[in-house]
C-alpha cells in the first residue's frame, strides 16, 4: 500500500518480492515504484502467484516490521471508524527514523524490589502478566498515579511481558517514566512526537524487546510492542489523548480495540472516568476513600454585585498568604466564556431552550434561541462571573496583595507543585458550556484542580458557583463521580448521544453542490443529518445515529470525491465539542 493520503490506494497494489530481497513480511516498510515515482509503501499481505507482469519491490527500510496481522486489523477498523485513508493510520506505527536492531545480547536487567500492589488489583496484574485477557479495568483514583502504575508494571514485566503507559502530555509522561525507573531501571523508555527523532526511534526499537515499559503521549498507542501484556491510560477523557487533526483518533479507543484483538489487559486510571469508558461495562476498582481532597462550595447568589472573588475566597487567600502557603486560582481556559448572572436578582443566566450558559449575546451560542431578559425578575443587565488571567490577577493584587498565588488555566495544572488552597472562580461557566459533554468535562477538571491541593487539615479547594444544587457540584462535594456519570449515560441515551449513539462532524470550505442531499444518502436510514452551520467561514454538518458504521464506510467515497474536486474536508469522528 503506497504511503499516500488518499482513499484511492486503500485496496493496495501487487508487487513482486525479488528472491534476493530478505526480510519482507507483513508490516515491512518498503520502497516501491508507482507512476514514475519511488515511494514508501507498507506490506499488508503476502501470497504466491504469477509475478511476470508485476514491478518488483526495490528495497526494505528498517530492520523491524511496523505492524503485524493483529495490529493491522485494528488499523483497518480505525480507518473506517475515523473516516481516514488506511495509509495515514499505517504511518502512525512507524518510528521517525529507520529502525536498526540493537547489538547482540542487548536486553533488560532484572527489575528491582517490587512496589506494594493493592490487593484489589492482584488478580488483574496476574492475568496481565500471564497473557490472559481480563476485562478493561477502571482505576478510580487521584494523582499521584505513579505508585499504582509502578506496582502493576513490575508485576507484568516480571512475567516477561511489556507494558505501555499513555499520558496526556509529555511533561506527565517524563514524570511517570522518572518515577518508574526507580524500580524498573533502563527498561523504561519515553516516546513522543515532541521529542527528538533519534530519541523516539531508540524508544521504538526498545519496544520491540519483551519486557519493555514504554511511556509516552497519544502517539505510542499505535506502536507495535513485543509481548504487550498491559496498557495503562492516564487521565482518561483528557483532550491530550485525542488527536485534533483528521483522523481524530483517541488513544483509549485504539488501545481497547487492540486489546480485544491482541489479548492484553487495559487499565484506565483517573479520578473521573469517561462515560464512554464506564458504559462499556468494565471492572471498577476505587483506590482510597475518595479520589480528591475535600472541597468547599461557596454559593455566589448571596454576594453583592461586582467582583469575581467571594468574601469567603478572599479570606481564605489572605490567610494562606499570611501563613506562608501557596495558592492556585483557576480561571477559564482559552475558549471558555464566563457564565453571567442577572445584576438585579443574581440568578444565573441560561438559555431558556437548551439550558446552556448564556453570554452577553442576544442569542444562545449552542442552539441560536433568543435569550431575552432575565426570566426571574425581568432585568436586562447581566454581569460576568469569571474573567481572564490578567483581570483576576489585578483583583488579587487589590484584595490580597503580593504573595505566592498562581493565577492560571487548565494548562497550568500540568507540573503545578502541590498547593494549600485552590480557588475556582467560575464553576458555572464550565458546567454550562455549550456542548453535550460539558458536565462530564467540568467534573473531571474540577477534580484535577482539587487534586492539586495537599491533603491535610486547613487545606482545601473552594469552588464558587451560583447553582450549588447542580449534580456536578454535588459530585465534586461528595468526591463520588460514578453516580453522576451513570445518570449522565442514561440521560444521553434518551437523546441518542454518545456513548449510546454516534456522532460524526463533516466540515468543508464552502458548501459543495448538493452536499446535504449526498450526506443524507450516505446516512440513509441509520441516522439524521443536521446542518449546515457556518463555523468560522466553513460549512459544518452533524451526522447522528445509533450506529453509523455503514454511513462511515459510504462517507469515505464522498469525502474523496469532494477532495478530488478541490474542496478541503475535515472529518471529526466522535467529536468532543459541538
Amino acid at each position: 500500500m503506497p504511503d499516500l493520503p488518499t482513499f484511492a490506494v486503500d485496496d493496495g497494489f501487487s508487487y513482486e518480492v525479488p528472491d534476493a530481497l530478505d526480510g519482507v513480511a507483513i508490516g515491512s516498510l518498503v520502497r516501491v515504484p508507482l507512476g514514475g515515482r519511488r515511494l514508501r509503501g507498507y506490506v499488508v499481505g503476502l501470497r504466491e502467484g504469477d509475478v511476470t507482469r508485476l514491478k518488483p519491490i526495490q528495497a526494505v527500510s528498517g530492520d523491524f516490521p511496523i505492524f503485524d496481522r493483529r495490529l493491522l486489523e485494528t488499523l483497518r477498523w480505525a480507518a473506517t471508524h475515523y473516516v481516514a485513508p488506511l495509509p495515514v493510520l499505517l504511518g502512525k506505527c512507524a518510528p521517525p527514523n529507520l529502525s536498526r536492531r540493537p547489538q547482540a545480547g542487548a536486553g533488560f536487567p532484572r527489575p528491582g524490589e517490587p512496589p506494594q500492589l493493592p490487593q484489589s488489583l492482584a488478580g488483574f496484574a496476574d492475568a496481565a502478566a500471564s497473557g490472559r485477557h481480563p476485562r478493561t479495568t477502571l482505576l478510580v483514583t487521584g494523582p499521584p498515579f505513579e505508585p499504582v502504575v509502578g506496582a502493576l508494571a513490575h508485576a507484568v514485566v516480571g512475567g516477561g511481558r511489556s507494558v505501555l503507559v499513555v499520558c496526556p502530555t509529555l511533561a506527565e509522561a517524563e514524570a511517570m517514566a522518572g518515577a518508574l525507573r526507580h524500580t524498573l531501571g533502563k527498561r523504561v523508555v519515553v516516546g513522543a512526537s515532541a521529542l527528538p527523532a533519534k530519541a523516539t526511534t531508540a524508544a521504538w526499537v526498545a519496544a520491540q524487546m519483551p519486557g519493555a515499559v514504554v511511556v509516552g503521549t497519544r502517539e505510542v498507542a499505535f506502536w507495535p510492542i513485543a509481548e504487550l501484556g498491559l496498557a495503562v491510560v492516564i487521565g482518561d477523557g483528557r483532550r491530550g489523548l485525542r488527536d485534533r487533526q483528521t483522523p481524530t483518533t483517541d488513544a483509549r479507543e485504539i488501545l481497547r480495540r487492540r486489546a480485544a484483538v491482541e489479548r492484553f489487559a487495559v487499565a484506565l486510571a483517573g479520578a473521573v472516568p469517561t462515560t464512554g469508558g464506564l458504559a462499556a461495562g468494565p471492572d471498577v476498582v476505587q483506590l482510597g476513600a475518595r479520589p480528591w481532597p475535600l472541597v468547599e462550595i461557596v454559593d455566589r447568589r448571596a454576594e453583592p454585585p461586582g467582583g469575581f472573588l467571594t468574601p469567603a475566597a478572599t479570606r481564605a487567600l489572605r490567610a494562606t498568604v499570611a501563613g506562608g502557603g501557596r495558592a492556585f486560582v483557576f480561571v477559564r481556559a482559552r475558549g471558555y466564556a464566563p457564565a453571567f448572572r442577572c445584576a438585579q436578582c443574581r440568578a444565573l443566566r441560561r438559555c431558556p431552550a437548551c439550558g446552556a450558559r448564556a453570554e452577553r449575546n442576544p442569542e444562545c451560542a449552542r442552539c441560536g434561541s433568543a435569550l431575552g431578559r432575565c426570566p426571574e425578575c425581568g432585568g436586562g443587565r447581566f454581569e460576568p462571573l469569571g474573567a481572564g488571567v490578567g483581570r483576576i490577577t489585578d483583583e488579587l493584587r487589590r484584595l490580597v496583595g503580593e504573595g505566592p498565588v498562581v493565577v492560571g488555566t487548565e494548562r497550568d495544572l500540568v507540573g503545578l507543585p502541590p498547593v494549600d488552597l485552590a480557588v475556582v472562580v467560575d464553576a458555572d461557566g464550565l458546567i454550562l458550556a455549550p456542548h453535550y459533554r460539558a458536565g462530564e468535562d467540568a467534573l473531571r477538571l474540577l477534580a484535577r484542580i482539587a487534586s492539586a491541593v495537599r491533603r491535610g487539615g486547613g487545606r482545601r479547594c473552594i469552588v464558587q458557583t451560583s447553582d450549588p444544587s447542580h449534580d456536578v457540584i454535588a459530585a465534586v462535594r461528595r468526591g463520588e463521580p460514578l453516580d453522576y456519570l451513570r445518570n449522565e449515560i442514561a440521560a444521553r441515551a434518551a437523546d441518542g448521544f454518545p456513548p449510546a449513539g454516534e456522532l460524526v462532524v463533516v466540515e468543508t470550505d464552502g458548501e459543495p453542490p448538493t452536499a446535504a442531499e449526498r450526506l443524507r444518502a450516505v446516512v440513509g436510514g441509520h441516522g439524521v443529518v443536521l446542518g449546515p452551520a457556518e463555523v468560522r467561514g466553513r460549512s459544518r454538518w452533524l451526522l447522528q445515529g445509533r450506529d453509523l458504521r455503514t454511513a462511515r464506510v459510504a462517507l469515505r467515497g464522498l469525502v474523496q470525491d469532494w477532495r478530488d474536486g478541490g474542496t478541503r474536508v475535515r472529518v471529526d469522528a466522535d467529536p468532543i465539542d459541538l
